[in-house]
């Protein structure tokens, strides 16, 4: 009896091993193969002008209930009165291949979201409210495709995103500083909105900051059409903060093997462009900062519904093409890793403490133009 117990765990030790190799040795074709949705992108109408007037559009904003922009870690608080107004946007999650855009009403990625939202947004609630609407995202798998049904998924979101804005800008006091902030597909959606609505506009003089988190901007030929600055000061406003994470050693191909096929803001290819990347730890672009100088990464729980702060755990330095690159895997956070070391699902909980910092840090040295 116990041989055959040993060899059933010698066999299922094989298994793992090879589905481990597998997934290192063909990543991105099983994550193809398994998220891409096999349909044709259904069009679905646009966002109607007064959609986000209802309440329940939106995941955060002031008064709503259990709000998970509201919550902190032990030893934080969310601020008694905000003097900034955030509006962000949040990451995809939605991973099924039934459709290129989540319904409203999947509970499953509306819950996931919340989740990004308590982990991400939360940062920013010390010094603002927050904003953070419902829209109905691309899928993941449309990130994993140059098939024409993802350029329509990723419009209708951004469509709903618009609205949200709108309404956001509409019903805030029009003399109040905001931060714009996304994160993944959030911060690509954050990127085409700083160019349709923040560039050239009345409105640029107004923005603190916005966190363009977790996707690439190509300095070359997407950021002069952004509007704003970089930020290469800890206290400058008006200005864009990007970063996304890699443990080393760092493998981003999959990242950039879609990325160079596509055409930057400018109309010209992105290719071989390099990206903004600003160091969480110093606010400032590029720089090699150790893990001394990290106030707080926010280790989630396995089902990321409590979390602590831990400081000094995780370094950050930008490197080649722009990547941040943060040392060797942190113990402790090895669930939801994607290939390559790349630790996109963590951009924000990596630095929450720096990036708090960050904000109350900028909302300081702002002066209203």
């Amino acid at each position: 009896m116990a041989r055959k117990f040993l060899y059933v765990v010698a066999i299922l030790i094989v298994l793992v091993l090879a589905a481990a190799f597998a997934y290192r040795i063909f990543g991105a074709q099983l994550m193809r193969a398994a998220l891409v949705p096999s349909a044709t992108y259904t069009p679905q109408a646009q966002a109607k002008a007064d959609v986000y007037a209802d309440p329940a559009m939106w995941f955060s904003r002031p008064g709503t209930a259990d709000d998970p922009a509201r919550w902190v870690p032990e030893g934080y608080q969310p601020g008694a009165a905000p003097a900034a107004e955030v509006f962000f946007i949040h990451p995809t999650s939605y991973f099924t291949r039934e459709s290129w855009n989540a319904p409203l009403d999947n509970r499953e990625a509306n819950e996931r979201a919340k989740l990004f939202i308590r982990g991400e947004a939360s940062a920013f609630n010390e010094i603002a409210n927050i904003w953070a609407p419902r829209y109905r995202q691309a899928t993941f798998g449309a990130f994993l495709t140059a098939k024409p049904d993802r350029d329509h998924a990723l419009d209708l979101a951004y469509g709903d995103v618009l609205v949200a804005f709108d309404r956001f800008v509409s019903e805030i006091p029009a003399d109040r500083p905001i931060i714009l902030a996304g994160h993944s597909q959030g911060a690509l959606h954050l990127t085409r909105l700083l160019r349709d609505r923040i560039a050239g506009q009345p409105i640029a003089r107004r923005i603190i900051a916005a966190y363009a988190v977790g996707w690439p901007i190509s300095i070359e030929t997407d950021l002069p059409a952004l509007g704003l600055s970089p930020c290469e000061r800890p206290d400058q406003t008006g200005c864009i903060l990007s970063w996304q994470s890699f443990a080393e050693p760092a493998d981003p191909s999959l990242i950039l093997e879609s990325y160079d096929e596509t055409t930057g803001f400018d109309g010209r290819p992105r290719r071989g462009t390099a990206f903004l990347c600003t160091n969480p730890l110093t606010g400032s672009i590029g720089g090699d900062a150790p893990a001394s100088a990290n106030l707080g990464t926010l280790y989630p729980s396995i089902d990321f519904k409590t979390a602590a702060i831990q400081a000094g755990r995780v370094p950050a330095r930008c490197g080649d093409r722009g990547f941040l690159l943060i040392g060797s895997p942190p113990v402790g956070i090895d669930s939801y890793v994607l290939p390559g070391n790349n630790y996109h699902v963590f951009d924000y909980s990596l630095f929450w403490a720096n990036i708090r910092a960050d904000a109350a840090r900028r909302l300081a040295a702002f002066k209203p133009q």
